[in-house]
């Protein structure tokens, strides 16, 4: 049996500027993404009759509506003689975190059924393919640290490694809809650009690089505040809320015990640790 197996990960936001309100409905944005190890698993077998399963964290919404389905569905448009598949995924990522769970579902059964039936499409095409799913699934193509601008599709350069530092990444079991966040936000273009803040040595970020959600978001949600208290107490460098919430993360120098992370458990919260690539 034709199949194959795929590690869909999540992405984290580091610094978000909500910059100006679009014609077309959207925001512009400047946000780095930077891709961190939570991942969900996406298995793709070819099959009969096109299908989609789901284990581990519920999932809202119609089958159909699945952007995993969508992703295979994009494809079978130009490509007709696509296979029918079996599309099983184990959802690990929280649903509405802010840490692209979906996007990345959706980007990596493209990359997936590219390479499974050897479709030849290059990562500027497959990136064609994503931005039309969602605006952060063409991040995951590539899925290195970027700059994102725009529609948070359009991305640039930046030079940026963590690689080595270790990360928690906390879900305080709070679901924050896009729009909500959004309606906290005024847009404003930031003093300064966000690639020159990252330049700057990590301990300088926690006065420097701001998610602008994060303040009507944690009005809202005192648990967003109580949680960067808590990363910081362990020793994070830095912290902050990702995307348009709910997880927050800290970046450390070295490792955290298990205590650390059963004080997040014990609370009911989902919490991963690992390195940074």
């Amino acid at each position: 049996m034709q199949k194959i197996s795929l590690r869909a990960n999540a992405k984290i936001n580091i610094g978000l500027h909500i910059t100006a309100k679009r014609p077309d409905g959207y925001h512009d944005i400047e946000s780095c993404f930077y891709p961190v190890g939570w991942a969900d698993e996406i298995q793709i077998s070819v099959v009969e009759q096109t299908t989609f399963s789901y284990e581990g964290l519920p999932i809202q919404g119609a089958t159909a509506d699945n952007l995993c389905l969508k992703a295979y569905y994009s494809l079978k448009k130009d490509f007709p003689a696509l296979p029918d598949v079996h599309i099983h995924l184990v959802k690990n990522v929280p649903i509405g975190a802010g840490m692209g769970g979906g996007s990345s579902d959706a980007a990596f059964t493209l990359k997936g059924l590219n390479q499974l039936f050897n479709l030849g499409l290059n990562n500027s095409q497959l990136e064609d393919y994503a931005r039309k799913l969602g605006s952060d699934c063409a991040f995951f193509v590539e899925n290195k640290p970027t700059l994102a601008t725009e529609k948070g599709d359009v991305f640039s350069p930046l030079g940026l490694s963590l690689a080595g530092k270790y990360i928690v990444i906390v879900y305080p079991s709070l679901h924050v809809s896009t729009a909500e966040a959004y309606s906290g936000v005024k847009p404003t273009q930031p003093a300064t650009a966000l690639d020159v803040l990252l330049k700057a040595p990590l301990e300088t970020w926690r006065e420097t690089v701001q998610n602008d959600f994060e303040g009507s978001v944690a009005a809202k949600y005192s648990q967003i505040t109580d949680l960067k208290t808590d990363l910081y107490g362990f020793g994070a460098a830095y912290a902050s809320m990702t995307g348009s919430g709910s997880a927050v993360f800290g970046i450390l120098e070295k490792s955290v015990n298990d205590s650390v992370l059963a004080h997040f458990e014990q609370k009911q919260y989902s919490v991963w640790a690992g390195i940074l690539e």
